[in-house]
């Protein structure tokens, strides 16, 4: 994904979120997509993940995170939205004070996604995306992601998400996600880690198939797995949901 179109998109699924919250009957309701939240919490927890991520970009340090002193103050003051809108504009004021290629502690050092603020901004842009989806839902007006999120976040999932999460501890397996409006995305699970778009040969035992937002979806768990077509062993699928329901 192109480092501007990454920043655009991040402002935008923001500004996605807070509509969905203003035009919310009530502000506590619960969010289906992760129910121990209501929509407050919602906009809290991207707030202050945009707070730190900006401080993480200001910082250009890959050997570690930066303290909480530079971090700064991460909780809601004041008009809650406001302070929403605040966060995304000092995210999107570090990214843009750096590059792509800069380099930048993340939490995926064990995966394959490189170590750099063009990494960050990929994966803030599905943060946003997918927390805006959740204020959708939550007030009944769920909105596929738009193409250029979802096409990438299927891949961006395997690899950040997947890849950080060590050996795969159940049956090593080779996974197809078929975008139907997008490229395949293929995933070995074996004991050495999830490897993506492997080059050995082999057929999938499990194919998945539909919207690539809906495979973004289901990866997250915001959508069961069984709302896609699906081709083989549907148990690999319910162990990997298991596996990566920490992410």
């Amino acid at each position: 994904m192109d480092f501007d179109h990454a920043l655009t998109l991040i402002d935008e699924r923001s500004a996605a979120l807070r509509d969905a919250v203003a035009a919310a009957a009530v502000s506590d309701a619960r969010v289906p997509g992760c129910p121990e939240w209501d929509l407050r919490d919602l906009v809290a927890h991207l707030g202050a993940v945009q707070r730190f991520w900006a401080a993480v970009v200001k910082a250009a340090d890959p050997t570690g995170r930066p303290p909480q002193e530079a971090v700064g103050d991460q909780e809601p003051r004041g008009d809650l939205l406001q302070w929403s809108a605040e966060s995304t504009s000092m995210l999107l004021e570090a990214l843009r004070s750096a590059t792509a290629e800069t380099p930048a502690w993340a939490w995926w050092g064990a995966s394959s996604s490189p170590l750099t603020v063009g990494a960050v901004a990929r994966h803030q842009v599905q943060e946003a995306a997918v927390h805006a989806r959740d204020a959708q839902e939550t007030i009944g007006r769920p909105e596929p992601l738009p193409a250029p999120v979802a096409v990438d976040g299927v891949a961006e999932f395997l690899q950040v998400g997947l890849g950080s999460l060590g050996p795969w501890p159940h049956r090593p397996a080779r996974v197809a996600f078929d975008a139907v409006d997008g490229p395949t995305s293929v995933a070995d699970l074996t004991p050495a880690g999830v490897q993506l778009d492997p080059a050995a040969a082999g057929d999938p035992v499990t194919t998945v198939r539909g919207p690539a937002s809906d495979l973004v979806l289901a990866l997250y768990g915001r959508v069961p797995f069984d709302d896609l077509h699906v081709d083989g062993d549907r148990e690999v699928l319910t162990q990997l949901r298991a596996w990566a329901s920490a992410f």
